[in-house]
């Protein structure tokens, strides 16, 4: 079935309400494509392997999490390297990419937070900055929460166990927040789970007083562009794909 490009962008840029948010990068399409789309491949982030199996699996559409952003382009008047190799390779393939950053963390119902923190076993979500904060059923030993984390994403992480050793309360932002525990201490939270942990927030939690754990940017926010995917799928009866491109930090 051949869907029209401006009608998923349109959908998908009402959905996730790309108006409300200030980002580093245009949320919705990137780069103009073919105009009809019988195919969408998804990824959490645009590189030639993605963009080289999206093109091998005949889509003519990608959307990712994490796409082109302005600040990682060295000058929007400079093209080269590999952002001259990712874009000659869209271009020569009519890709369409479309991307939403923020936006997915961000959203209630199909976003990376909200899906952790349901993943996870939180309850009562309320929203703070791109993130949510819930709380388990009963309280659990940090370190078996931690076990917890690592079973239902598949990953190693890393744990900072500097507050309660029983929690209940859980702050959740996916992808690289870790400076953002200040605001969940201001929530009340007895554990934050993020993606990433920069040197000097390592003292501050310890310092402050508060558990968190570091389960990886990529694999915190993997869950979300999956998401997407089926909504797109569902709504316009059009065949999508997620691809995983591994990626342990």
């Amino acid at each position: 079935m051949l869907v029209k490009r401006k009608s998923i962008i349109k959908y998908l840029n009402e959905y996730m309400k790309v108006g409300d948010f200030e980002d580093g990068c245009v949320n919705g399409l990137q780069i103009e494509g073919s105009e009809n789309v019988s195919k969408i491949v998804t990824g959490v982030s645009v590189s030639q392997r993605l963009i080289s199996s999206a093109v091998s699996k005949k889509a003519e559409m990608l959307i990712v999490h994490h796409g082109f952003f302005v600040n990682a382009i060295p000058s929007p008047l400079q093209i080269n390297g590999l952002w001259k190799n990712r874009i000659k390779m869209i271009l020569e393939n009519d890709l369409n990419l479309a991307g939403y950053h923020l936006p997915l963390d961000a959203h209630p119902l199909i976003g990376n937070s909200i899906s952790l923190a349901k993943l996870l076993g939180a309850k009562n979500c309320q929203p703070f900055y791109v993130g949510f904060m819930g709380e388990l059923d009963k309280e659990l030993d940090f370190r078996k929460f931690v076990v917890l984390v690592e079973k239902k994403l598949g990953v190693k992480s890393f744990a900072l166990p500097y507050g309660k050793k029983k929690i209940k309360k859980v702050a959740i932002i996916s992808g690289g927040a870790s400076p953002d525990y200040i605001q969940a201490i201001e929530m009340g939270a007895d554990v934050f789970v993020t993606g990433d942990m920069r040197e000097n927030v390592v003292r501050e939690v310890e310092e402050s007083g508060i558990n968190v754990i570091n389960a990886g940017h990529y694999n915190t926010e993997k869950i979300g562009i999956i998401n997407l995917g089926k909504l797109v799928e569902k709504k316009f009866n059009i065949e999508v794909e997620f691809v995983d491109v591994p990626n342990e930090v």
